[in-house]
């Protein structure tokens, strides 16, 4: 498939990475954790599958960190503040709010991409990201600074810019290495920024969390994250993150089927408007 029709080879990577990761939000919701406690066990689990995998598929884990030592380290802190942002704001909110104030950052990508590789903002990719944003803003509730959801949303946007740098770090790095071994030294990098977690947060339920944990770390980060890096060498890194904006309509079909959460009328409107974004930017990079 790849070498007759490499666009659709890249175009479901994409989209098996976001259907992975898109798990994200029901299990963040879930698993009966802190935040920084759960992000430090997924990246545990996920560095261990992500090693194991790499050995056996005999990739070198050889880094250039004269050249990408800076790009690795500022990967992982940028990865470890959008986890853990991510998670407060499925916490606070709900899968729909959590997900959808994430997605904003394709717009955060779009404006931030030309001061880090050799590109010119594009008016067709402002418009699209127009449209994301007022997909968005159908799905979240009034604006109240006292309501857990209105601050749900607030952190959820910050970790959306964050990852937006992430992303944008490893484009302009991206002949370092293939995608899991970026994953594993990503993964080194969170667990050590966030290794203090382990004393502070209690630990009684660890056992219990253990299956959604391992999910959280094997199938949503190892696997997910992996094939969404390795979709950079094909597409843009603003047109990855536009097309990836499917990953919340997986994250809400997730979230009916197994928490019950119900969107009403405006998120399914909001879901509409960043589907269709999707189609038809995979539909012009044709």
């Amino acid at each position: 498939m790849k070498s007759k029709n490499p666009h659709l080879y890249y175009l479901i990577l994409l989209n098996l990475g976001m259907l992975f990761i898109s798990t994200s939000g029901v299990l963040g919701r879930y698993i009966k954790l802190s935040p920084p406690l759960t992000i430090w066990y997924r990246s545990l689990f996920a560095i261990l599958l992500l090693g194991t995998f790499c050995l056996l598929k005999k990739y070198s884990f050889k880094i250039d960190w004269k050249n990408n030592g800076k790009a690795i380290l500022l990967s992982g802190l940028f990865m470890a503040l959008h986890w853990v942002t991510y998670f407060f704001a499925l916490q606070w909110s709900n899968v729909t709010i959590g997900m959808l104030s994430l997605f904003t950052y394709p717009i955060f990508t779009i404006l931030l991409e030309p001061f880090f590789v050799k590109t010119k903002l594009q008016s067709i990719h402002i418009i699209f990201g127009l449209i994301i944003l007022i997909g968005v803003y159908l799905l979240v509730p009034a604006f109240d600074i006292r309501n857990t959801e209105t601050q749900g949303l607030i952190i959820g946007v910050f970790s959306a810019i964050v990852y937006a740098l992430r992303n944008l770090i490893l484009k302009s790095n991206s002949n370092m290495a293939n995608g899991s071994i970026q994953m594993f030294y990503q993964m080194g990098v969170v667990l050590l920024i966030l290794l203090p977690v382990l004393w502070i947060y209690p630990q009684e339920k660890i056992v219990s969390q253990l299956p959604y944990l391992l999910i959280l770390g094997g199938v949503t980060t190892a696997l997910g994250h992996t094939l969404f890096l390795t979709s950079f060498f094909h597409f843009r890194i603003s047109t990855a993150s536009i097309l990836s904006s499917v990953q919340p309509i997986f994250g809400v079909i997730l979230a009916v089927i197994f928490l019950h959460e119900i969107p009403n009328l405006k998120s399914l409107i909001g879901g509409l408007l960043i589907l269709t974004t999707v189609v038809l930017e995979s539909q012009r990079i044709k």
